[in-house]
């Protein structure tokens, strides 16, 4: 999962994903239930991508306030393996409401040293993601504002050889038991089909995406802090050469 990334700028967002900005769009680090940005089809403008700000946490159809009143409850994030039967997700699952969520990076946690390091995960080749994301809109009942909302879907990610290096391990359960979960960037080829083609062929577009395709500088800090954590160990065992004996004066 994934409860921080860092919104596209306005001019990326206009250029790499050949958006419409409608409004003004939030900038920086992007929290649950926060103001961020989505992108998605325009029906009455033949399919053109319109990019709009909204809150990263979708809200349940009849809710009477934006976010939950429990802290603990979070729709930043949605599950592929439940999108279908939640009833904060699945007015817009079956409704074909899918959405891209240009980020800059998104940060998750690593914690093979035995502690939380917290990793900015970037493209390699330094274009901004496409993460795949549900969206809704919502009327405040109170106000009659129309909030738009979205969630980014998540998928399991035990097996990848990246991915499954972050989050905290659950020690009770086996290593490929884990159910860590990873958001699902998508291609720029997939774009089109995930934002209006039919259910059946936009779900085939959520896996996860090769190791290659990540900025590796975050594994190999990881990784050079891992070994120096080994080798402590060493050099503390090692034997010391004893100190030469006390010579007396000579006069």
């Amino acid at each position: 999962m994934c409860n921080l990334y860092h919104v596209s700028a306005k001019e990326e967002i206009e250029r790499h994903f050949r958006a419409s900005v409608r409004g003004e769009l939030p900038q920086g680090p992007v929290g649950p239930f926060g103001r961020g940005v989505l992108i998605r089809s325009e029906p009455q403008a033949a399919g053109e991508r319109i990019a709009i700000a909204g809150q990263w946490g979708m809200i349940a159809p009849r809710a009477t306030q934006a976010r939950p009143a429990s802290r603990s409850i979070l729709t930043n994030n949605a599950r592929i393996e439940s999108v279908a039967e939640r009833p904060t997700y699945r007015d817009a699952w079956a409704s074909g409401r899918r959405c891209l969520i240009p980020a800059q990076s998104y940060q998750e946690p690593n914690w093979e040293t035995g502690r939380n390091i917290w990793w900015q995960l970037r493209r390699a080749d330094g274009a901004p993601w496409a993460l795949a994301g549900i969206w809704s809109e919502w009327v405040d009942p109170s106000s009659g504002e129309l909030l738009p909302n979205y969630s980014m879907l998540t998928m399991n990610c035990d097996g990848h050889a990246l991915l499954s290096r972050l989050h905290k391990p659950d020690p009770t359960l086996p290593a490929d038991r884990q159910d860590k979960r990873s958001a699902i960037p998508l291609a720029a080829q997939d774009w089109d089909l995930w934002l209006n083609g039919p259910l059946s062929e936009a779900k085939t577009l959520l896996r996860l995406p090769q190791a290659e395709l990540f900025d590796p500088e975050p594994a190999a800090q990881t990784d050079a802090l891992l070994a120096r954590l080994r080798q402590a160990p060493k050099a503390a065992k090692a034997p010391t050469a004893p100190a030469p004996p006390e010579q007396g004066s000579l006069l």
